[in-house]
C-alpha cells in the first residue's frame, strides 16, 4: 500500500470543498492508502479552521480532528528541521513524512512543492497523487 503525509492545506481543502483533496482523504478513510500525521500538523489543522477564513465551531473542529485520527497513523517526529525558512510551519510536514517514511509527501504548498523531494521522498500535488496511487493499486 502507497503510504504519505498530507500537508495542511489538503486537509483544510479536504474538509471544506469537494475535489481531489476531497478523494484523497476518502482514500485513506477507506484504507486504500496509508496516511501518516502527527500532533503538529493536528494542531495546525484545527488553527486553520478555528481562524477568521472558515471560523468553524469548536466542536465542529474536534469532531473532524476524532474522525481523521480514526484513519490516518499517528507518527511522533524524533527530529527538528528547518529546511523551509519562509514557512516554519510547513517543516513539521517534513518531519512527520521522514518519521513515518512515507512514500510521498502530497501539498498544494508552493514552499513544499518547490523542493520537488525531501530525503527522496518526492513531493507531489494531490492529483499527481491520485494518479499514482491508482496505477500502484493496478500493479503498474
Amino acid at each position: 500500500m502507497v503510504s504519505a503525509t498530507a500537508d495542511t492545506n489538503i486537509y483544510i481543502s479536504a474538509l471544506n470543498f469537494s475535489g481531489h483533496p476531497s478523494r484523497f482523504l476518502e482514500l485513506a478513510e477507506a484504507g486504500k492508502i496509508s496516511l501518516a500525521i502527527s500532533d503538529a500538523i493536528m494542531t495546525e489543522i484545527g488553527k486553520v479552521l478555528r481562524g477568521d477564513t472558515f471560523a468553524w465551531p469548536e466542536a465542529e473542529i474536534e469532531r473532524a480532528q476524532r474522525q481523521i485520527a480514526r484513519f490516518a497513523r499517528h507518527v511522533e517526529p524524533v527530529e527538528t528541521v528547518g529546511v523551509i525558512q519562509n514557512d516554519p510551519p510547513d517543516n513539521r510536514i517534513l518531519e512527520c513524512a521522514a518519521a513515518a517514511r512515507s512514500d510521498y509527501i502530497v501539498s498544494g504548498d508552493d514552499h513544499l512543492l518547490r523542493l520537488k523531494t525531501f530525503r527522496d521522498i518526492p513531493v507531489v500535488k494531490v492529483a499527481n497523487f491520485l494518479a499514482l496511487a491508482a496505477k500502484h493499486a493496478r500493479g503498474l
